[in-house]
């Protein structure tokens, strides 16, 4: 978890949860409870970092300016329900603060079935709405894998949440020098689609940090754009690694990358009708020493 700094979740679960595969790709067998047990501890908390993500906890300074700007500008959906239904989602954080933490279902008032992909009801919405400003953090419980939403000082550990928040601007410029170290080197595209975050905001603090000296411009063959590479990367001699890697492995997450560094075309094709798919339902590559090179599928692998 220290050099990919953030673990994307995912409700897929055909070998194991996705945001298993990683550590199993990297450590090999190790305990189940990884992942748990950490949040338990506080040394991980969940937000959307990338996507849905769970991230050192040390770094929840650095995500204030995302919770506080969703405060002040909530998405389409949800500011139609903050003006609908005025004081309801400050209800659900009362209901919490009194009875503790509940998982979206049992705060549903949804009465017919639920429709398909993402089909949120007001409880859902109001309850994404507080996760995302941070006045709600999640864990997720075990035996269903729903989120538990509870408040932040019954979750995460009172010396980061006391931790002076860094401005809109530092947090990019870190998140970036963490996004160029977990990477060892990519472009400014790659540097932001890490944290996915806005490529506008994150040039500027590249720029930054090469000044400063945290990073490096290079020219990688057969790249057009010019990459960057942190001062403490090395190239290792060899690289011994072999490994499934998850479909959502930061190795493999950013699909334009894989093509320039791999040629490889790598597409998750669960959400894709089955005559359209190319390789199969549940696909994830092979890497062997520096190379991708092959797809394991459910029932077969292609060379």
């Amino acid at each position: 978890m220290g050099s990919m700094g953030v673990l994307q979740i995912d409700s897929v679960n055909v070998l194991v949860r996705s945001q298993e595969l990683p550590l199993f790709s990297r450590l090999g067998a190790h305990p189940r409870d990884l992942i748990p047990h950490a949040t338990a501890k506080g040394d991980l908390f969940e937000y959307w970092a990338h996507v849905a993500a769970h991230v050192p906890t040390a770094h929840h300074r650095l995500w204030r300016w995302k919770m506080n700007g969703t405060h002040g500008g909530a998405w389409g959906a949800a500011r139609e329900l903050l003006e609908r239904r005025p004081g309801y989602a400050d209800s659900i954080l009362e209901r919490i603060r009194e009875r503790g933490a509940v998982t979206a279902g049992e705060l549903s008032e949804r009465r017919g079935p639920k429709g398909p992909w993402w089909d949120w009801d007001d409880a859902k919405e109001a309850l994404e709405y507080l996760f995302m400003c941070g006045r709600l953090t999640a864990t997720r419980r075990t035996s269903d894998f729903a989120r538990l939403y509870d408040l932040p000082e019954r979750v995460i550990p009172r010396e980061h949440l006391d931790a002076p928040a860094a401005s809109r601007d530092d947090a990019h410029r870190e998140l970036a020098e963490l996004a160029t170290r977990s990477l060892g080197v990519g472009t400014a595209y790659d540097i932001a689609d890490y944290y996915r975050l806005a490529l506008r905001d994150v040039k500027p603090r590249l720029d930054e940090l090469v000044d400063d000296g945290h990073i490096v411009p290079v020219k990688v063959e057969g790249w057009r754009e010019v990459g960057y590479r942190h001062r403490e990367a090395r190239e290792p001699r060899r690289i011994d690694a072999s490994a499934l890697l998850s479909m959502f492995d930061p190795v493999v997450w950013n699909r334009r990358r894989d093509e320039r560094l791999f040629d490889f075309y790598y597409r998750i094709e669960i959400y894709t009708p089955a005559p359209r798919r190319k390789f199969g339902y549940y696909v994830l590559p092979f890497l062997h020493g520096e190379q991708i090179v092959a797809r394991s599928e459910e029932h077969t692998s292609e060379l």
